[in-house]
């Protein structure tokens, strides 16, 4: 996963300094804002991956490893951070 989500975020990275050089060439704002959408849709696309990854990996080690404790903070952290998205 590490090196895929690398190579996403650095295409992400180019979408962002090329709406940069839209704005300062004074396009038009909706073609900034079509490509300000497609920026949102490509992290939430990263997002989606690191979580999944976070529960094949963090989260079921912490329901293998049997330790209630574990379990329990993994637990919390997911609804931390689907508490965070939600404001």
């Amino acid at each position: 996963m590490a090196k895929e989500t690398i190579d996403r975020l650095r295409r992400i990275e180019g979408q962002v300094r090329g709406i940069a050089g839209m704005i300062e060439d004074g396009r038009y704002c909706i073609d900034v804002l079509h490509q300000l959408s497609a920026v949102k849709a490509a992290l939430r696309r990263v997002e989606s991956e690191v979580l999944k990854n976070h529960a094949a990996t963090c989260v079921e080690d912490a329901v293998r490893s049997g330790d209630p404790e574990a379990q329990r903070e993994k637990v919390a952290e997911l609804i931390d951070l689907f508490e965070k998205q939600r404001r």
